[in-house]
Protein backbone atom coordinates (compact mmCIF):
# COMPACT_ATOMS: atom_id res chain seq x y z
CA UNK A 1 0.00 0.00 0.00
CA UNK A 2 1.98 3.00 -1.25
CA UNK A 3 0.39 6.32 0.08
CA UNK A 4 1.65 9.79 -1.56
CA UNK A 5 0.58 12.61 -0.64
CA UNK A 6 0.56 15.98 -3.49
CA UNK A 7 0.82 19.15 -1.47
CA UNK A 8 1.83 22.54 -1.78
CA UNK A 9 3.07 25.47 0.01
CA UNK A 10 0.79 28.08 -1.93
CA UNK A 11 -2.63 27.79 -3.81
CA UNK A 12 -3.87 27.80 -7.47
CA UNK A 13 -0.55 25.36 -8.50
CA UNK A 14 -3.27 23.25 -10.01
CA UNK A 15 -2.16 20.64 -7.20
CA UNK A 16 -6.13 19.09 -7.62
CA UNK A 17 -5.81 18.60 -11.51
CA UNK A 18 -2.49 17.23 -11.12
CA UNK A 19 -3.26 14.41 -8.29
CA UNK A 20 -6.52 13.31 -10.79
CA UNK A 21 -4.45 13.21 -13.52
CA UNK A 22 -1.65 11.22 -11.11
CA UNK A 23 -4.18 9.00 -10.45
CA UNK A 24 -5.51 8.23 -14.32
CA UNK A 25 -1.39 7.76 -15.24
CA UNK A 26 -0.62 5.07 -12.03
CA UNK A 27 -4.54 3.13 -12.95
CA UNK A 28 -3.54 2.73 -16.60
CA UNK A 29 -0.90 0.80 -15.64
CA UNK A 30 -3.36 -1.71 -14.21
CA UNK A 31 -2.83 -0.65 -10.46
CA UNK A 32 -6.25 -0.03 -8.11
CA UNK A 33 -5.61 3.72 -7.24
CA UNK A 34 -7.40 5.58 -4.81
CA UNK A 35 -7.80 9.45 -4.88
CA UNK A 36 -8.27 10.81 -1.22
CA UNK A 37 -9.59 14.33 -0.63
CA UNK A 38 -8.61 16.53 2.39
CA UNK A 39 -9.48 19.42 1.30
CA UNK A 40 -13.16 21.27 1.83
CA UNK A 41 -13.39 22.52 -0.87
CA UNK A 42 -14.36 19.18 -2.16
CA UNK A 43 -13.24 19.57 -5.52
CA UNK A 44 -11.28 15.96 -6.78
CA UNK A 45 -14.60 14.29 -6.61
CA UNK A 46 -15.32 16.36 -9.74
CA UNK A 47 -12.18 14.99 -11.34
CA UNK A 48 -13.47 11.60 -11.70
CA UNK A 49 -17.25 11.88 -12.88
CA UNK A 50 -18.97 12.62 -9.52
CA UNK A 51 -22.08 14.90 -9.96
CA UNK A 52 -22.13 18.24 -8.42
CA UNK A 53 -25.01 17.42 -6.32
CA UNK A 54 -23.45 14.51 -4.52
CA UNK A 55 -22.67 15.67 -0.80
CA UNK A 56 -21.62 12.79 0.38
CA UNK A 57 -18.21 12.21 1.82
CA UNK A 58 -16.06 10.12 4.82
CA UNK A 59 -15.52 13.43 6.97
CA UNK A 60 -19.35 14.08 7.88
CA UNK A 61 -19.53 10.15 8.07
CA UNK A 62 -16.46 10.00 10.56
CA UNK A 63 -18.28 11.24 13.33
CA UNK A 64 -20.88 7.91 13.23
CA UNK A 65 -17.96 5.53 12.13
CA UNK A 66 -14.72 4.87 12.42
CA UNK A 67 -13.82 3.27 8.93
CA UNK A 68 -13.68 6.01 6.40
CA UNK A 69 -13.31 3.14 3.67
CA UNK A 70 -17.40 2.89 3.67
CA UNK A 71 -17.62 6.24 1.98
CA UNK A 72 -15.26 5.12 -1.14
CA UNK A 73 -16.78 5.92 -4.67
CA UNK A 74 -16.26 3.90 -7.35
CA UNK A 75 -15.05 5.91 -10.48
CA UNK A 76 -14.02 3.02 -13.02
CA UNK A 77 -12.79 -0.47 -12.36
CA UNK A 78 -9.46 0.16 -10.94
CA UNK A 79 -9.81 3.95 -9.76
CA UNK A 80 -11.81 4.75 -6.45
CA UNK A 81 -12.62 8.33 -4.95
CA UNK A 82 -12.99 9.71 -1.18
CA UNK A 83 -14.48 12.43 -1.52
CA UNK A 84 -14.27 15.26 1.67
CA UNK A 85 -17.93 15.83 1.17
CA UNK A 86 -19.93 18.53 2.38
CA UNK A 87 -20.08 19.63 5.83
CA UNK A 88 -21.12 22.40 8.12
CA UNK A 89 -18.36 24.40 9.75
CA UNK A 90 -18.80 22.59 13.06
CA UNK A 91 -18.30 19.15 11.43
CA UNK A 92 -15.20 21.11 9.57
CA UNK A 93 -13.65 21.85 12.82
CA UNK A 94 -14.71 18.72 14.65
CA UNK A 95 -12.98 17.07 11.99
CA UNK A 96 -9.73 19.16 12.16
CA UNK A 97 -9.75 19.27 15.93
CA UNK A 98 -9.97 15.15 16.02
CA UNK A 99 -6.59 15.27 13.25
CA UNK A 100 -5.12 17.51 15.39
CA UNK A 101 -5.62 15.96 19.09
CA UNK A 102 -6.41 12.03 18.72
CA UNK A 103 -3.09 10.67 16.75
CA UNK A 104 -4.55 7.19 16.03
CA UNK A 105 -7.73 9.08 14.02
CA UNK A 106 -6.28 8.95 10.99
CA UNK A 107 -4.87 5.84 11.27
CA UNK A 108 -8.09 4.15 12.37
CA UNK A 109 -9.97 5.89 9.88
CA UNK A 110 -7.47 4.32 6.80
CA UNK A 111 -6.74 1.33 8.21
CA UNK A 112 -8.92 -1.29 5.82
CA UNK A 113 -7.43 0.83 3.23
CA UNK A 114 -3.81 1.24 4.13
CA UNK A 115 -3.65 -2.80 4.24
CA UNK A 116 -5.58 -3.67 0.97
CA UNK A 117 -3.44 -5.60 -1.13
CA UNK A 118 -1.74 -3.40 -3.90
CA UNK A 119 -3.82 -0.44 -3.47
CA UNK A 120 -2.07 3.10 -4.23
CA UNK A 121 -3.61 6.27 -2.53
CA UNK A 122 -2.78 9.61 -3.84
CA UNK A 123 -4.10 11.88 -1.31
CA UNK A 124 -5.15 15.78 -2.16
CA UNK A 125 -4.75 18.50 1.08
CA UNK A 126 -5.36 22.17 1.04
CA UNK A 127 -2.26 24.66 0.10
CA UNK A 128 -0.34 25.62 3.07
CA UNK A 129 -0.03 24.00 6.27
CA UNK A 130 -2.95 22.07 7.29
CA UNK A 131 -4.02 19.42 10.09
CA UNK A 132 -4.40 17.08 7.75
CA UNK A 133 -1.20 17.54 5.90
CA UNK A 134 0.46 16.93 9.42
CA UNK A 135 -1.53 14.08 10.49
CA UNK A 136 -1.18 11.97 7.22
CA UNK A 137 2.76 13.08 6.94
CA UNK A 138 3.45 10.05 9.32
CA UNK A 139 2.22 7.54 7.32
CA UNK A 140 3.06 8.35 4.06
CA UNK A 141 5.46 7.41 1.85
CA UNK A 142 6.04 10.02 -0.62
CA UNK A 143 5.48 13.93 -0.74
CA UNK A 144 4.85 15.36 -4.25
CA UNK A 145 5.15 19.19 -3.61
CA UNK A 146 3.24 21.51 -6.60
CA UNK A 147 4.72 24.44 -7.20
CA UNK A 148 4.39 26.97 -10.78
CA UNK A 149 7.24 28.63 -12.55
CA UNK A 150 6.69 32.00 -11.15
CA UNK A 151 7.86 34.05 -8.85
CA UNK A 152 5.82 33.37 -6.08
CA UNK A 153 6.28 30.11 -6.19
CA UNK A 154 10.02 30.57 -6.35
CA UNK A 155 9.35 32.87 -2.87
CA UNK A 156 7.79 30.26 -0.62
CA UNK A 157 10.15 27.22 -1.92
CA UNK A 158 12.28 27.89 1.29
CA UNK A 159 9.09 27.10 3.48
CA UNK A 160 8.78 23.77 1.88
CA UNK A 161 12.86 23.11 2.51
CA UNK A 162 12.68 24.86 5.85
CA UNK A 163 10.04 22.14 7.02
CA UNK A 164 7.05 25.12 7.58
CA UNK A 165 4.37 22.96 6.03
CA UNK A 166 4.63 20.70 9.12
CA UNK A 167 7.28 21.76 11.35
CA UNK A 168 8.77 18.83 10.25
CA UNK A 169 10.65 17.12 7.60
CA UNK A 170 8.14 15.73 5.26
CA UNK A 171 8.73 12.48 4.40
CA UNK A 172 11.07 10.16 6.04
CA UNK A 173 10.44 7.16 4.12
CA UNK A 174 10.64 7.74 0.20
CA UNK A 175 11.16 11.52 0.51
CA UNK A 176 9.90 14.47 -0.71
CA UNK A 177 9.92 15.84 -4.72
CA UNK A 178 8.49 18.03 -6.70
CA UNK A 179 6.57 18.82 -9.48
CA UNK A 180 7.09 22.30 -11.47
CA UNK A 181 3.45 22.58 -13.22
CA UNK A 182 2.25 25.04 -16.09
CA UNK A 183 5.51 25.75 -17.38
CA UNK A 184 5.20 28.13 -20.29
CA UNK A 185 8.41 28.10 -22.32
CA UNK A 186 6.48 31.25 -24.71
CA UNK A 187 7.64 33.41 -21.53
CA UNK A 188 11.06 34.55 -20.66
CA UNK A 189 10.10 34.82 -16.85
CA UNK A 190 8.69 30.92 -17.04
CA UNK A 191 11.77 29.89 -18.73
CA UNK A 192 14.18 31.23 -16.35
CA UNK A 193 12.49 29.97 -13.20
CA UNK A 194 11.79 26.76 -14.28
CA UNK A 195 15.55 26.27 -15.09
CA UNK A 196 16.47 27.92 -11.26
CA UNK A 197 14.51 25.41 -10.38
CA UNK A 198 15.34 22.77 -12.20
CA UNK A 199 19.45 23.55 -10.81
CA UNK A 200 18.46 24.21 -7.23
CA UNK A 201 16.24 21.13 -6.98
CA UNK A 202 18.01 18.15 -8.99
CA UNK A 203 17.34 15.30 -7.95
CA UNK A 204 14.62 15.99 -5.89
CA UNK A 205 12.75 17.37 -9.11
CA UNK A 206 10.33 14.80 -10.55
CA UNK A 207 9.51 16.93 -13.49
CA UNK A 208 8.14 19.32 -15.17
CA UNK A 209 4.28 19.93 -16.93
CA UNK A 210 4.45 22.19 -19.52
CA UNK A 211 0.99 24.80 -19.81
CA UNK A 212 -1.22 22.87 -21.75
CA UNK A 213 -4.65 24.50 -23.16
CA UNK A 214 -5.86 20.21 -22.98
CA UNK A 215 -5.89 20.03 -19.71
CA UNK A 216 -8.49 23.41 -18.83
CA UNK A 217 -10.70 21.57 -21.49
CA UNK A 218 -10.24 18.13 -19.96
CA UNK A 219 -11.31 19.53 -16.63
CA UNK A 220 -14.49 21.19 -18.15
CA UNK A 221 -15.39 18.00 -19.48
CA UNK A 222 -14.53 16.25 -16.59
CA UNK A 223 -12.44 14.20 -17.85
CA UNK A 224 -8.77 13.12 -17.43
CA UNK A 225 -6.03 14.05 -19.98
CA UNK A 226 -5.27 11.03 -20.86
CA UNK A 227 -9.04 10.31 -22.37
CA UNK A 228 -9.36 13.62 -23.55
CA UNK A 229 -6.16 14.63 -25.58
CA UNK A 230 -3.70 11.61 -24.90
CA UNK A 231 -1.30 12.77 -27.41
CA UNK A 232 -0.88 16.55 -25.84
CA UNK A 233 2.21 17.78 -23.92
CA UNK A 234 0.21 17.70 -20.50
CA UNK A 235 -0.24 13.82 -21.11
CA UNK A 236 3.31 13.22 -22.08
CA UNK A 237 4.48 14.80 -18.83
CA UNK A 238 2.22 13.37 -16.29
CA UNK A 239 3.14 10.21 -17.90
CA UNK A 240 6.47 10.40 -17.20
CA UNK A 241 6.39 11.95 -13.55
CA UNK A 242 3.65 8.75 -12.78
CA UNK A 243 6.41 6.36 -13.77
CA UNK A 244 9.34 8.21 -11.74
CA UNK A 245 6.75 7.81 -8.76
CA UNK A 246 6.28 4.12 -9.74
CA UNK A 247 9.89 3.40 -9.83
CA UNK A 248 10.58 5.21 -6.26
CA UNK A 249 8.44 3.30 -4.23
CA UNK A 250 8.76 0.03 -5.85
CA UNK A 251 5.03 -0.46 -6.97
CA UNK A 252 4.47 -3.18 -8.99
CA UNK A 253 1.62 -2.93 -11.90
CA UNK A 254 -0.09 -4.68 -13.92
CA UNK A 255 0.00 -7.91 -12.32
CA UNK A 256 -3.54 -9.02 -13.68
CA UNK A 257 -4.69 -9.83 -10.19
CA UNK A 258 -8.20 -8.90 -9.64
CA UNK A 259 -9.35 -7.75 -6.01
CA UNK A 260 -12.67 -6.69 -4.80
CA UNK A 261 -12.48 -3.67 -3.05
CA UNK A 262 -14.05 -3.33 0.56
CA UNK A 263 -17.43 -2.08 0.51
CA UNK A 264 -17.23 0.50 -2.55
CA UNK A 265 -20.34 2.17 -3.04
CA UNK A 266 -21.31 2.78 -6.62
CA UNK A 267 -21.66 6.12 -8.52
Amino acid sequence: MPLICVCSPKGGVGKTTLTANLTYALARTGSKVLALDFDVQNALRLQFGVPLADERGYVAASSESSDWSQSVLSATSNIFVLPYGEVSESQRLEFEDKLAHDEHFVSRGLNALLNYPGLIIIADFPPGPSPALKALSPLADLHVVTLLADSASMAVLPHVENHRLTGAPLNQRQGEYFVINQTDNRRQVSRDIAAFMEERLGDRLLGVVHRDESVIEANASQKSIFDFNPNSAAAFDIEIIAKKIAAKLGIQVGDGTVHAMPRMSGL
